[in-house]
C-alpha cells in the first residue's frame, strides 16, 4: 500500500476513443466514485478532440483533466502537436508523456520525453512520465537497463525541486492491451527499482515522495492486489477506464487491512 506521504493516483487514459457525447456520459458516470474516494486523486485523459468538453465537465469536481501528450515548444510550425499553454487555457491540469504507444508508433524518444517534461513542468502541468520494457527486452533480461536508460534520458538536467510533482508510470509494454498483467510481485519489484534509482540519481527525499503508477491491463478484479504493494502508488488505466462502472471500482480500490 502506498506510503502515507504519497497520495494514490488513478489515471484513465482513454486513448483514441469516445465521441463528445460518450465523453460527457463517462465523466458523469465516474463523478460519484471520485467524490467518495477520499485521499485518492482521479485523473482522466481524453483524446484532444474532447479535452475542452471534458475539462469543462470536471470543473468543480474531484476529477482532473489530462492531455495524452504535450509539445516542448511554446508555439511554431509543429503540425499535429499542442503547446502546454494552449492546454492550460482549456483547463487541462496534467499531461501523459512518453506513453509506450507514442514511443512505438510515433517515434517518441527519451530526448523528446525529456523536452516535453520540461514544457509541462514550466507550465505547471502535472507530468505523468511513462517508462517500461517490451517483451523482448524482458526476456533478454534487460528490464533494469531499459528502465534506467529511459529514466536518465527523461530526467537528465532537472533539479530535484523541479521534479517534486513528477509522477512516473511503469508500463510493462508486454502487458498493455494483451490481457497479460505483471504479477503484484513483478510490479512491486519494478517500482522498488525505480524508487531506488531515483534516490541514487537525485535524493532519498525525492524518491520517498515520488508517486509511481502501474500501467498494464489494470482491471477491477486485480487493482486491489496491485495497490496492496508498498511501492505501487496508483494505476494508469487503459481499456478499463472507458466503462464507468469498472473505472469507478478501480477508483474505489480496497486494500486489505494488514493482519
Amino acid at each position: 500500500m502506498t506510503s502515507n506521504q504519497r497520495r494514490p493516483l488513478i489515471a484513465g487514459n482513454w486513448k483514441m476513443n469516445l465521441d463528445l457525447a460518450g465523453a460527457k456520459a463517462l465523466v458523469a458516470g465516474i463523478q460519484e466514485a471520485a467524490s467518495r474516494a477520499d485521499g485518492v486523486e482521479t485523473v482522466i485523459a481524453p483524446p484532444f478532440t474532447s479535452l475542452a468538453v471534458v475539462a469543462q465537465a470536471v470543473k468543480g469536481t474531484k476529477i482532473r483533466c489530462a492531455s495524452q501528450n504535450v509539445h516542448w515548444a511554446e508555439n511554431g510550425a509543429f503540425t499535429g502537436e499542442c503547446a502546454a499553454a494552449s492546454l492550460k487555457e482549456l483547463g487541462v491540469e496534467s499531461a501523459i508523456i512518453g506513453h509506450s504507444e507514442r514511443r512505438q508508433h510515433f517515434g517518441e524518444t527519451d530526448k523528446s520525453v525529456h523536452d516535453r517534461l520540461g514544457a509541462a513542468l514550466k507550465a505547471g502541468l502535472l507530468p505523468i512520465v511513462c517508462i517500461g520494457e517490451s517483451l523482448d527486452e524482458r526476456e533478454a533480461q534487460e528490464t533494469w537497463r531499459v528502465l534506467e536508460t529511459q529514466m536518465k534520458g527523461a530526467l537528465e538536467g532537472f533539479a530535484p525541486t523541479d521534479l517534486s510533482v513528477l509522477v512516473i508510470a511503469y508500463e510493462p509494454v508486454w502487458a498493455i492491451g494483451t490481457g497479460k498483467v505483471a504479477t503484484p510481485a513483478q510490479a512491486q519489484e519494478a517500482h522498488l527499482f525505480i524508487r531506488k534509482k531515483v534516490a541514487s540519481l537525485y535524493s532519498e527525499e525525492l524518491a520517498t515522495g515520488l508517486r509511481i503508477l502501474y500501467g498494464g491491463s489494470v482491471k477491477p478484479d486485480n487493482v486491489d492486489e496491485l495497490m496492496s504493494q508498498p511501492d505501487v502508488d496508483g494505476a494508469l488505466v487503459g481499456g478499463a477506464s472507458l466503462k464507468a462502472d469498472g473505472f469507478s471500482r478501480i477508483i474505489g480500490f480496497q486494500v486489505p487491512a494488514a493482519s
